[in-house]
């Protein structure tokens, strides 16, 4: 998969920044990549890479492909809400695929298909994605997963009128998630919020279209945006669940369990 944003075959453009880490000098592991998908207000630099997780996975052989979401990290701002929405993005991300030239997947052969891990709203996003492309998605992890996506519920008036005048944001929910995109001075708060108009738009039901692969589903004990994990996995009926102990939604990704986990569960 080679790192670069020009569209190789006919379709959109994803416009998105998109990175390839080589396996590690020396390591083995199957030929296929590894997808990996960050959450709101992040960044694949802040969610795969400081934490250690692009390295992990290429020490254990793996070639990693890290996408920053559109408006995220070294993505572009772009000005109309569809580039925002879940289907959008997940149509960008079957172009950047397809102009890796990825082949369907094919029992025998380790080097056609590809795994996803997913975090947050990176979990969502494969969910739907291995649920509508099952030809190419062989494994998934997913991280913080919910059936229920958190930015559906984003009092979006309370939060533009907190940024205007300061106005008190009732909500926790809504005020946790506007703290975590102010939290990354590089954030386009514009952007983000740009982004929940158009999830709101889109809500997420998962049992609309359920993936069919194996899943791992990862969460903290502590995390209350994670705690319908389960219910994700009786919809699958191919899905493992672990449970973190002491860790909440903000720093599981840091887990020496959860990476270890992940790559035991895509070498299977």
């Amino acid at each position: 998969m080679e790192a670069h944003r020009d569209s190789l075959v006919e379709g959109v453009d994803p416009h998105l920044n998109v990175q390839v880490h080589e396996a590690a000098e020396g390591s083995f592991g199957p030929h296929r990549p590894v997808i990996l998908l960050h959450g709101f207000a992040s960044s694949a630099k802040l969610t795969w890479e400081d934490t250690g997780w692009v390295t992990a996975l290429s020490q254990a052989g793996r070639r990693v492909v890290t996408v920053d979401l559109p408006g995220h990290g070294g993505s572009p701002v772009r000005e109309e809400m569809d580039a925002y929405s879940p289907s959008r993005m997940r149509a960008d991300l079957l172009q950047l695929i397809q102009n890796a030239h990825v082949r369907p997947l094919k029992d025998g052969d380790d080097a056609t298909g590809v795994d996803i891990i997913g975090y947050s709203l990176g979990s969502r996003l494969a969910w739907e994605f291995g649920a509508t492309q099952p030809e190419l998605v062989r494994r998934m992890v997913l991280g913080g997963p919910s059936v229920h996506d958190p930015l559906a519920d984003f009092d979006l008036p309370a939060a533009q009128r907190y940024l205007a005048d300061g106005t008190p944001i009732e909500d926790p929910t809504t005020a946790e998630l506007l703290r975590m995109a102010k939290l990354v001075p590089s954030n386009d708060l514009y952007a983000l919020l740009t982004m929940i108009e158009a999830v709101k738009v889109e809500p997420f039901v998962p049992s609309d279209a359920i993936p069919r692969m194996p899943l791992l589903l990862v969460a903290g004990e502590k995390d209350e945006l994670a705690h319908t994990a389960e219910e994700l996995a009786r919809l699958s009926g191919q899905a493992e669940v672990l449970w973190l102990p002491a860790r909440t939604h903000a720093n599981a990704l840091t887990s020496r369990i959860f990476k270890n986990a992940a790559v035991e569960f895509l070498a299977g």
